[in-house]
């Protein structure tokens, strides 16, 4: 008799296989459930494979548009970055995968989710914090925190064996040492040999981006138009390019980005769970709209406002994560960062070469900058001899700060 139907998140590889068939197993029936979130991956291939594994039905969803949409443009318009470094490509992928796997569950009146995240590491928390903020009855079976399952598995060699017992395709070519994520925001890539902070990435590692080294001669200039804080339109006029869809625009900045070797990091990381991860990273595309999205926003926001967002942003990169994208707090901070977006509007003139994204200049209707009010050479309507009276009141408290200093420093 089945224990029930649960919903697995399947990528189609080793470790996603052997938990489908684990589950059967067990005596569940198993929904395989794929994410086309932009990965390089043969989605009618994984679909025969989870058939022929036994899942009862398998389900691959197109997600593309809707997580540039949904998540990455709220990123963007948040100037979203974790630790001063890290832009959230997986953190941001992971609500996007979950909330539609959650939505398969209800529809399938599954009381189950899976997925193959390991128990050491910040997936799970953003898969399960989801899965319960949008299906508070459900049930989650994580089988690298369930013992029967880790120890019987303590290494790859281990899942092979089972792969090869239960008739689960095995790959063909030997695994790269470290492990990899991908999708339409970035690609990540941790552990093996990366796991040494020393180590330095080999050459061949990279996959969305060239070394900048190799990268073309000649820059590629773009004009990026912004609305509500979010672009709207690219166009690349040597190229004779204009893209204007959402999931267009930033297909094509990856592309240019990649061409270009924009985008990669390498970088030690706090987790969530309390311990410190190395990461490398490539994102191309939304390394290029970080640097326009700020160029735009500070010529069109105010000065105090721009500092209040400035520490929404780093909120809000906390809150993904550490997988709170659907907490009443990230709500809260999304609606205030909107609403800094509403004048954030205008065109940004930018270069992509060798590595790095220089803007070349910006024009916008909602602009603040007053040309004649910041001219060297134009009066306008401000005093300067106001400025000695501003400066006076700001030195107050410097002078009785070091006045105290001074008494202090002639008792001793």
């Amino acid at each position: 008799m089945s224990k029930g139907t649960v919903v697995l998140a399947y990528s189609g590889g080793l470790d996603t296989s052997c938990i489908l068939v684990w589950l059967k197993e067990q005596g569940y029936d198993v929904i395989a459930f794929l994410a086309n979130i932009g990965q390089d991956e043969d989605f009618e291939a994984a679909r025969k494979k989870a058939e022929s594994l036994g899942a009862k039905k398998v389900f691959i969803e197109d997600l593309r548009s809707e997580f540039v949409e949904d998540f990455i443009w709220p990123s963007v318009q948040a100037n979203a970055v974790y630790e001063d470094r890290y832009l959230l490509g997986t953190a941001v992928a992971r609500p996007c995968i979950a909330r539609q796997q959650v939505e398969i569950a209800r529809k399938e009146g599954a009381n189950f989710v899976s997925h193959g995240a390991t128990g050491k590491g910040n997936d799970q928390i953003r898969f399960e914090l989801t899965c319960y903020a949008l299906y508070p009855e459900v049930k989650i079976i994580a089988p690298w925190r369930i013992p029967e399952f880790y120890n019987r598995f303590r290494g790859r060699t281990d899942l092979m064996e089972y792969a090869q017992k239960h008739g689960i395709p095995v790959p063909v070519t030997p695994k790269a040492p470290w492990s990899m994520d991908a999708n339409l925001m970035h690609i990540s890539y941790e552990s093996g040999i990366l796991e040494n902070p020393k180590s330095r990435a080999p050459a061949d590692l990279y996959l969305m981006t060239k070394n900048p080294e190799d990268s073309p001669n000649t820059p590629d200039d773009l004009e990026i138009e912004f609305k509500n804080g979010v672009p709207v339109k690219v166009i690349n006029e040597q190229e004779g390019m204009s893209k204007d869809s959402p999931l267009d625009i930033f297909s094509y900045l990856n592309d240019i980005g990649g061409k270009h070797g924009v985008g990669r990091i390498d970088i030690v990381e706090n987790r969530f769970i309390g311990m410190k991860s190395r990461g490398i990273y490539e994102t191309p595309g939304g390394t290029i709209l970080l640097k326009a999205h700020l160029d735009i926003e500070t010529f069109t926001m105010d000065k105090e406002v721009r500092r209040i967002k400035q520490g929404l942003g780093i909120k809000f990169s906390e809150l993904i994560y550490n997988g709170f994208w659907y907490s009443p707090e990230c709500e809260f901070v999304q609606h205030c960062i909107n609403k800094s977006q509403e004048n954030v509007e205008g065109k940004v003139q930018l270069s992509v070469f060798k590595g790095q994204v220089y803007i070349l200049g910006r024009e916008s209707s909602k602009s603040l900058y007053n040309e004649e009010l910041v001219s060297m050479d134009v009066q306008g309507d401000y005093d300067p001899c106001d400025a000695s009276g501003f400066i006076r009141i700001n030195a107050v408290r410097l002078r009785e700060h070091h006045r105290l200093q001074g008494f202090s420093s002639t008792k001793q």
